[in-house]
C-alpha cells in the first residue's frame, strides 16, 4: 500500500484503546484508518495482560499437579510421578492464544469497513502524518486524529535492558523458566510475573524500594499475598534498592544500608510505565501536556481541534479497560453524540496468588459504614480450597444514605466478581440494595451480599 488517504476518522495504535475507537467508529459509518506498527491488540494483547494471564493459569496448574505428587497430596489426589514442565510448549500455548485473539481483532476491525495501515505513523503537523509501511510509504490526512500510542515499560539507568536484565516483555517471550529470578518492583506487574514464575519451580527473589509489596494497596489486603510469597519460599527486600548488575547477579541496598548481591540467571524489572510520546512527532502537533501525559478534558479532546487522546498516554490509571471506554466514548463524540468521561469508579485487579480487587475508595472515615465478610465463612470458598488464604470482601458505604462508594476484595478468582463490584458502584447502589439482591448459593458473590449485611449490622454467617 502506497499513497494517499483522507479518511475521517486517524487512529494511530491498535490497543485496546486504538482498535476499540476505530470498531467504533466503523459501526457508525465513519470513514476510519488505523495505524499500528506491531500485532494488532497493543501491549495489552500481545504483551501484556493475555499473555500474562495464560501464563499464571499454566503455572497454578503445575503447582497443583506437582502438590499432589507429594507424599502428602492433594484432596487425596496423589501422583507416582511428579510432573514435568516443557516451557516451550507452555510458551506456544500461550502465544496461541495470542494469535487467536490478535487474529479477532482484525477480523473485527474488517468487520467495521476499517482500513489498517501497518507501519510507523509520524506527524508533521496535527492532522498529517507519513506511514513508513513495508510496501513503500503512505500519506494519511485526517479530519480527526485519535491518539493511542500506548507505554513503554520504564528502563532504570544502571539497569538497562538486554542481556539478563528484562522488561515484561521480554520475561514472557524466554526459552526456559530461570533457575534464580529477581524482580525489581513489587507492583502488580512484578508480582504477578514474579510469582507465576516461582510456581514454574524458579528460586525468586523481589526488591522493592517501598516498605510493603503493592504500595498502592492498604496492607490488610495485601496480607494474603505477603502470606503466600513466605509460604512459597520468594525471598521478599523491602525498603531495598537495587544498584546494579555484577556476576553472580544484582547488587542491592537492604533496608539496613548493607549491600549484598542476590544470585540471579535473569532478572526482571517492573518500576511501571511511561506514555509512549516519542517517535511519532508529538513536537510537531501543538498538544498541551500535563506532565509527562498528554492533557485533555472530560471528553478525551487535547488542546488541538479534533486532535483525541486517549489511554495509557492520557494519565493514570494507565488500565486496558479505561483505555477502551475512553475509545468508544471518542468514537461517538466525533459522531455526533454527547458524551463525557465520568466514571464513578474503575476496577483495578492484581492477578496475585490471591488476587486482589478494588474499586471505588479504600480508605474509610467516620463518614462510613465499612462491612469485612472473611471466605473463610463462604461455602463455594471452603470447597475449591479457597477459604483459609486470608480472603475477604469489603464494602465501604456513605454512613447516611447507605450508597456503596468502595469495595475492596482479596482471594482466589475475585476477579471475576470485580463486574458485579463496579454495578453495584456505578449504578449508585446502597447496603439496603445489594441487601435485597438474591445472590446464588454456593458462590464468591455471597461474600458481595454479607459484607453489605455486616455494614448494616446484621450478616447472617458471621
Amino acid at each position: 500500500m502506497s499513497g494517499t488517504l483522507t479518511p475521517k476518522v486517524l487512529v494511530v495504535g491498535g490497543g485496546p484503546g486504538g482498535y476499540v475507537a476505530a470498531i467504533r467508529a466503523g459501526q457508525l459509518g465513519l470513514d476510519t484508518v488505523l495505524v499500528e506498527a506491531d500485532r494488532l491488540g497493543g501491549t495489552c494483547l500481545i504483551r501484556g495482560c493475555i499473555p500474562s494471564k495464560a501464563l499464571i493459569h499454566a503455572a497454578s496448574l503445575f503447582a497443583e499437579v506437582r502438590e499432589a505428587a507429594t507424599e502428602k497430596g492433594r484432596f487425596g489426589i496423589h501422583l507416582d510421578t511428579a510432573p514435568r514442565l516443557d516451557f516451550p510448549e507452555t510458551r506456544g500455548w500461550k502465544d496461541g492464544i495470542v494469535d487467536q485473539l490478535s487474529g479477532g481483532v482484525a477480523g473485527l476491525l474488517r468487520k467495521a469497513k476499517v482500513r489498517v495501515v501497518h507501519g510507523w505513523a509520524r506527524f508533521s503537523d496535527a492532522k498529517s502524518c507519513l506511514v513508513e509501511t513495508a510496501e513503500g510509504v503512505v500519506t494519511v490526512h485526517a479530519e480527526h486524529v485519535i491518539l493511542a500510542t500506548g507505554s513503554r515499560p520504564v528502563e532504570l539507568p544502571f539497569l538497562p535492558f538486554g542481556d539478563r536484565v528484562l522488561s515484561s516483555t521480554e520475561a514472557l517471550s524466554l526459552d526456559a523458566v530461570p533457575d534464580r529470578l529477581v524482580v525489581v518492583g513489587a507492583g502488580y506487574i512484578g508480582l504477578e510475573l514474579g510469582t507465576a514464575f516461582a510456581k514454574m519451580g524458579a528460586k525468586v527473589s523481589i526488591v522493592e524500594a517501598q516498605p510493603h509489596i503493592l504500595p498502592l494497596y492498604d496492607r490488610t489486603l495485601t496480607a494474603p499475598v505477603t502470606r503466600w510469597l513466605e509460604k512459597a519460599g520468594v525471598d521478599v527486600h523491602l525498603g531495598a534498592k537495587a544498584l546494579g548488575m555484577v556476576d553472580d547477579g544484582l547488587r542491592i541496598a537492604t533496608v539496613d544500608g548493607d549491600e549484598i548481591v542476590l544470585p540471579a540467571d535473569k532478572v526482571l524489572v517492573t518500576v511501571g510505565r511511561a506514555p509512549l510520546t516519542e517517535g511519532w512527532g508529538l513536537e510537531e502537533m501543538a498538544l498541551a501536556m500535563d506532565g509527562r501525559f498528554v492533557k485533555v478534558d472530560d471528553r478525551c479532546a487535547t488542546s488541538t481541534t479534533n486532535v483525541w487522546a486517549i489511554g495509557d498516554l492520557v494519565g493514570e490509571p494507565m488500565l486496558a479497560h479505561k483505555a477502551s471506554a475512553q475509545g468508544e466514548m471518542v468514537a461517538e463524540i466525533i459522531a455526533g453524540k454527547s458524551r463525557r468521561f465520568d466514571p464513578v469508579a474503575i476496577p483495578a485487579v492484581c492477578f496475585t496468588e490471591p488476587e486482589i480487587v478494588s474499586v471505588g475508595i479504600d480508605v474509610a472515615d467516620e463518614r462510613h459504614s465499612v462491612g469485612q465478610f472473611p471466605f473463610q465463612a463462604n461455602g463455594r470458598a471452603l470447597s475449591m480450597d479457597a477459604g483459609h488464604d486470608g480472603g475477604f470482601v469489603r464494602t465501604i458505604a456513605e454512613e447516611t444514605t447507605g450508597r456503596i462508594v468502595g469495595i475492596q476484595a482479596v482471594g482466589q478468582h475475585i476477579s471475576e466478581l470485580s463486574g458485579e463490584f463496579a454495578v453495584l458502584i456505578e449504578m449508585g447502589a446502597t447496603l439496603d440494595d445489594v441487601a435485597a439482591i438474591i445472590h446464588a448459593h454456593p458462590t464468591l458473590s455471597e461474600a458481595a451480599h454479607e459484607s453489605g449485611l455486616k455494614a448494616l449490622g446484621h450478616a447472617l454467617h458471621i
